[in-house]
C-alpha cells in the first residue's frame, strides 16, 4: 500500500477564526499552472455524514484514465469533530477523507473533488486544500455555486463561460450535458483553469456530473444506505 505523505501539515482541532488564518496561511501554496505528472488514474472524492451530523464519511474511488474504469476504491468513517461553517467545509470533510486515502492501494494522479477550488470566498475550497496538503493535482467540481457571478454557458455539452468575482476569474461554469444544468469547476492546484475544464470533460460520460465525483457519490450513498 502506497505510503500517504503529506507536504503540508497543520492542527485540525482549531476554532472558525484559527481556521480562516490557516486558509489564509495556505492559499499562498496553490498553484495555477499545470504541473501535472503523467495521467494514468484519476480519483473522485465525495463526502457525507450521518443523519445526526457526528459521523462523517469519505468515499474516494480511483478510476484509469482515460478508460475510466474503477480500479480501487475506499470509504473512511470518523466522528465529526468540526461544526459546520459555511467557507470551512474542508476543516470537517478533510480529515475523513485523508483516511480513505490512506487505505488506496493505487494513489491517482489527479483528484477531482466534489467541491469548490479558488471558486470560494478565500480562495481555498476543499480542492485547494487536499492539494495543498498532498503536493498534488485537484480540480474541484461542484454543482452548485459558492461566490462569484457568470453568463448562461452555451447549451451543448462542452460550452463554458468564466465564473468572475470582482473582476477575477475563479472558476468556469461548464456544460457537462447539453440543455443540463452546468458544474462549477475551478482550479485547486497544480493545474490550469482550461487543464480543469477539459478533464472534468473528458472524465465526464453519460451524466451531469464526471465518473470520477459520481463514483464517488455513489459509493458514498450505497455506504449510507447500509450504516
Amino acid at each position: 500500500m502506497p505510503r500517504l505523505a503529506l507536504a503540508v501539515t497543520h492542527p485540525w482541532q482549531v476554532t472558525p477564526a484559527e481556521a480562516r488564518a490557516i486558509q489564509e496561511t495556505l492559499r499562498g501554496r496553490v498553484e495555477t499552472v499545470d504541473r501535472l505528472p503523467s495521467i494514468r488514474h484519476v480519483a473522485g472524492v465525495d463526502v457525507g455524514f450521518a443523519p445526526d451530523g457526528r459521523t462523517t464519511r469519505a468515499a474516494v474511488v480511483v478510476l484509469s484514465y482515460p478508460a475510466l474504469t474503477p480500479v480501487d476504491q475506499a470509504v473512511a468513517r470518523q466522528p465529526t469533530a468540526f461544526p459546520y461553517v459555511p467557507g470551512l467545509l474542508s476543516f470537517r470533510e478533510l480529515p475523513a477523507v485523508l483516511a480513505a486515502i490512506e487505505q488506496l492501494q493505487i494513489l491517482p494522479d489527479l483528484y477531482l473533488c466534489d467541491g469548490q477550488g479558488l471558486a470560494h470566498p478565500r480562495r481555498f475550497g476543499i480542492a485547494c486544500h487536499l492539494g495543498v496538503l498532498l503536493d498534488a493535482p485537484a480540480i474541484g467540481v461542484a454543482k452548485t455555486r459558492l461566490t462569484g457571478s457568470h453568463d448562461e454557458p452555451p447549451a451543448e455539452k462542452g460550452g463554458w463561460v468564466p465564473l468572475l468575482d470582482g473582476g477575477e476569474v475563479i472558476g468556469a461554469v461548464v456544460r457537462t450535458r447539453s440543455r443540463v444544468k452546468p458544474v462549477y469547476v475551478s482550479v485547486g492546484h497544480r493545474v490550469s483553469l482550461e487543464t480543469a475544464v477539459n478533464f472534468t470533460l473528458a472524465c465526464t460520460t453519460h451524466y451531469r456530473l464526471p465518473e470520477t465525483t459520481r463514483q464517488a457519490h455513489r459509493l458514498a450513498s450505497i455506504v449510507r444506505g447500509t450504516s
